[in-house]
């Protein structure tokens, strides 16, 4: 069993936040408010290649908390937890604390 999934070109890894179902009080929240399609960054790969050989790098790094679509990712299962491989193309954004 692999320890460490490091993506191939321009995948990035990710694992998906689960917002928190009802407040520290225990107040169930709606479904409609709990759902943010984000994710934090777990592995980047080296990047894609252009037409002439040259690495294109990925635009986000470990660590970030990303903007996901709705549908897509290559579900992965390591050491029993799930994370999402997808390609630096269909992340939508960075997220970041202003």
């Amino acid at each position: 069993m692999a320890k460490r999934l490091i993506p191939a070109l321009n995948r990035v890894l990710i694992e998906k936040i689960v917002p928190p179902s009802k407040t520290s009080a225990g107040v169930l929240l709606p479904q409609k408010t709990t759902k943010l399609n984000s994710g934090r960054v777990v592995a980047v790969g080296p990047g894609a290649r252009d037409r002439d050989g040259k690495t294109i790098p990925v635009i986000v790094k470990e660590g970030d908390v990303v903007l996901l679509p709705e549908f897509g990712g290559t579900e992965v299962k390591l050491a029993d937890k799930d994370y999402y491989l997808f390609r630096d193309d269909d992340i939508l954004g960075a997220l970041v604390e202003s």
